[in-house]
């Protein structure tokens, strides 16, 4: 079974005048086939995929010897060590810490029962906060800890200090031979991380070992890359995953709009965006396994639509597309949030209800979970109820309460969480997050954003190579601090 899809509390015959009509929706048509259209034509095309970072699409249907490969290496060190040290930042943990709280058991680090035979697994490198590596390496076993390292570049200062950190730490509790238990997932040609790890397998070909990160795929779309290792060696089928990713691929090249999942999501999202002014959304999976999921995709979504310019197509002599940052200010692109059900029902609910009428809620349910709870006879309306009857209640009456305030939602279904659903889950939401970039007319697979800050830290911290145009804009460009403003 695979997942279902139920946009009814999107429209107008439940939202009145806050959900999209008929009209609007046929007004939308045209460029949604347009955009389908553009889109799908790329995807067919390798040069194009590899250009413009559309490789993505193309990791469900990777090369079925690598897979096991890397599912053979997983297991080869989850029979070797205790506890597994990820370091990355961006897609390479949020994408892993997604499929780790899907698809494992809860309480997984807790207990050896949860695990099984397989270690546990601590991800660092995603920010700078002292406390937390330092109390995590004093506690953790070096001869028994083995460390990974995701970065294409090697320059990002959060993954890049605690790999140093991490590497200084090896080196004194591991022994001569700590290169052994270093694997780096990076750039298979340049880059810090890459000429570390080329001059340390040359000394010794069993330390630093190493996978590509692939050409053309960015970070927030590269779990089915960069994270296989991490599956691996936690247990999960490769094939499994990226069987329901291939699956929904299909579905989400479909060339009717309302036979395209994804389509349709990029599609209405989208009308209530423009039209509506329905800016906020709010992916609430009623699942306590789902919520980093949720939290992938705030990054997804952010990244990718949040542009200030429209983008501008140029073709190129090979015939391929060149994207460049027009000159049109959109300043666009939806802001999303992450909740869960039912906690966030007694706290974010109440601003979706009553609060400004801004939002889009996505609702996930789960049909079947592997463990139930029944109630005992409490004599009251409780007794004899499951847990997963009452959570279904819960969802279904949120849903009712936003369609009675003419609140937009909508609501994917799972038929129960495993690595094919899970699979087919995130590739739905890439899918969906490329369609609304088309729809937008922006390029959903670049982030000039994210590189302010950087660019500031590296001038503050006296990186080599800083452009003197950046520079001068730091130092041209202060913040203003008034002391009759600080208290």
């Amino acid at each position: 079974m695979s997942i279902k899809f139920d946009f009814n509390g999107l429209f107008d015959f439940n939202l009145g005048k806050n959900g999209v009509s008929k009209k609007e929706l046929k007004k939308y048509y045209g460029t949604a086939k347009t955009a389908y259209l553009h889109l799908a034509g790329l995807l067919k095309n390798k040069g194009a995929r590899v250009k413009l970072a559309l490789e993505w699409f193309n990791l469900p249907a990777q090369d079925r010897k690598l897979i096991l490969k890397i599912q053979k290496l997983g297991n080869e060190i989850a029979g070797k060590y205790e506890n597994i040290l990820s370091l990355g930042i961006g897609g390479s943990y949020l994408g892993l810490k997604a499929a780790q709280d899907a698809l494992l058991s809860p309480y997984y680090n807790d207990f050896s029962e949860a695990r099984g035979k397989r270690p546990r697994v601590y991800f660092e490198g995603n920010n700078l906060d002292p406390e937390t590596l330092t109390v995590l390496l004093k506690n953790l076993n070096p001869k028994k800890t083995f460390v990974i390292c995701i970065s294409k570049s090697g320059e990002t200062t959060e993954t890049k200090a605690a790999f140093e950190i991490a590497l200084g730490w090896l080196k004194k509790g591991a022994g001569k031979n700590y290169g052994r238990q270093v694997f780096a997932i990076t750039d298979p040609k340049s880059g810090t991380l890459r000429k570390i790890v080329n001059r340390e397998n040359g000394k010794d070909p069993l330390a630093f070992k190493n996978l590509p990160l692939l050409e053309g795929v960015g970070g927030r779309f590269s779990e089915l890359n960069m994270g296989l290792l991490h599956l691996a060696i936690v247990g999960i089928s490769l094939k499994e995953v990226l069987a329901g990713a291939r699956a929904m691929a299909g579905r989400c090249l479909n060339p009717e709009v309302n036979k395209n999942p994804a389509l349709m999501y990029a599609l209405l999202h989208s009308i209530l965006h423009k039209e509506k002014r329905m800016n906020l959304a709010i992916l609430m999976p009623f699942s306590e396994q789902l919520k980093s999921t949720a939290d992938w995709y705030i990054q997804l979504l952010a990244e990718s639509t949040g542009k200030k310019f429209e983008r501008t197509i140029i073709r190129e002599s090979d015939g391929l597309e060149k994207w460049l940052a027009g000159k049109k200010v959109l300043n666009t692109g939806r802001t999303p949030v992450s909740a869960r059900g039912t906690n966030d029902l007694h706290s974010i609910q109440q601003n979706n209800i009553e609060g400004e009428n801004n939002k889009v809620v996505t609702f996930i349910k789960v049909g079947k979970f592997k463990h139930d709870l029944v109630i005992p006879d409490t004599r009251d309306f409780l007794a004899g109820k499951k847990y997963s009857k009452l959570l279904s209640i819960a969802q279904e009456g949120t849903e009712w309460a936003l369609n009675r305030a003419g609140r937009p939602s909508c609501t994917l279904t799972l038929p129960e969480v495993n690595g094919f659903s899970w699979g087919e889950l995130i590739f739905f939401f890439e899918m969906a997050t490329a369609y609304e970039g088309e729809l937008l007319n922006i390029n959903a697979f670049d982030q000039p954003g994210v590189e302010s800050y950087k660019n500031y830290m590296f001038y503050k911290l006296k990186k080599p190579g800083i452009k003197l145009e950046v520079a001068k804009e730091i130092e041209g460009n202060p913040v203003v601090k008034k002391d009759k403003y600080i208290f």
